[in-house]
C-alpha cells in the first residue's frame, strides 16, 4: 500500500505532521521557518509553500495554516493603515485555496476571509478536543467533512488570547493544539 502524502503548510511546531506520520501518513510541513522538532526535522521543508503545491508536486491531501495578522477580527482596528499588507494575505490564501490538490483544509480564526472567499465550514473550540480552552478556528474545507469532536472537556479558559506580550507570543498562539490534530489525522486520513 503506498503512503498518502500529506502537505501541512505554514507549520513550524511540527504538530500536525507528527500526529499524520503517527498515523501511517507520508506527512511533510512546510515553512519558512525551522522546524521546533527533531523528530520532525526530516520531513520538514523549509521555504516558499506556494513552490510545494505546483502541479509538478503530487499531494493527496493540503492542510493549510496561513498567517493571520492582516486578517483575523483581533486586528481589525489597524486593517485601514495595512490595506497593502492585507492584500498579500488575502492573495496567500487564495493560493493555498485553489491549489491544485483534491482535499483541502484551511485553518485561521475569526476574520476577513469570510467575506472576501466564503464562509468556513466549521468552527471548532479546542475544548471539543481534549483542551480546557477557548478559541474561535474556523475550517475552509474542500472535499473534507466537518472535524466531529474527540474529547468535550470542561474549562473554557481563553488562555492563548490572555498569553503574556513578548517576542514568542506569536508562536504560542499560533501553534495547533495536539487533540485537533490528532483529530484531522485520524479522521481525514482514512479519507485518503
Amino acid at each position: 500500500m503506498n503512503k498518502k502524502r500529506v502537505l501541512v503548510a505554514c507549520e513550524f511546531s511540527g504538530i500536525v505532521g507528527d500526529a499524520f506520520r503517527a498515523n501511517g501518513h507520508d506527512a511533510w510541513s512546510c515553512d519558512s521557518l525551522p522546524t521546533e522538532t527533531n523528530y520532525s526535522n526530516n520531513f520538514h521543508l523549509q521555504g516558499d509553500v506556494l513552490r510545494e503545491i505546483s502541479p509538478d508536486n503530487s499531494w493527496d491531501l493540503l492542510i493549510a495554516f496561513p498567517p493571520c495578522t492582516h486578517l483575523c477580527v483581533s486586528g481589525a482596528r489597524w486593517f485601514k493603515n495595512k490595506q497593502a499588507e492585507q492584500q498579500v494575505s488575502i492573495q496567500f490564501f487564495m493560493a493555498l485555496a485553489n491549489a491544485p490538490i483534491l482535499r483541502i483544509a484551511i485553518e485561521n480564526p475569526i476574520g476577513i476571509m469570510s467575506n472576501r472567499f466564503r464562509k468556513p465550514n466549521q468552527i471548532i473550540q479546542p475544548w471539543q478536543f481534549g483542551h480546557g480552552e477557548t478559541k474561535a478556528i474556523c475550517l475552509w474545507l474542500k472535499n473534507l467533512p466537518p472535524l466531529q469532536p474527540t474529547n468535550i472537556v470542561e474549562g473554557r479558559t481563553p488562555r492563548v488570547h490572555h498569553a503574556s506580550p513578548g517576542p514568542d507570543r506569536w508562536k504560542e498562539r499560533s501553534r495547533t493544539f495536539p487533540g485537533i490534530a490528532a483529530a484531522m489525522a485520524s479522521q481525514w486520513g482514512p479519507l485518503l
